[in-house]
């Protein structure tokens, strides 16, 4: 059974998640069941299928924070947390 593409939270609502510089705040799980992004306590909460083995985890939050932003995977970096769940992007917008 093929699995759905996650949905993503409202665009108005994960720009608001942006900070002067264009970062936003995430706490990821690897390795979960499905792909799943919601809006926590003034920060995004994102699970992905991906696991945390040679930055694959890392990649796939990327990719899912540029097509929830509308914007092009090379316009997301990881800017801290790169072994952690707490982490930092940074879109350019």
């Amino acid at each position: 059974m093929k699995r759905s593409v996650a949905e993503f939270p409202d665009r108005a609502e994960l720009h608001a998640l942006l900070d002067a510089e264009g970062r936003v705040r995430v706490k990821a799980t690897p390795g979960a069941r499905q792909d799943a992004m919601k809006v926590e306590e003034g920060r995004l909460v994102i699970k992905t299928r991906a696991k945390p083995q040679d930055g694959a985890a890392n990649r796939a939050l990327c990719e899912m924070l540029a097509l929830a932003y509308g914007v092009a995977k090379s316009r997301c970096r990881l800017i801290r947390g790169d072994a952690a769940r707490d982490k930092s992007f940074r879109i350019d917008i």
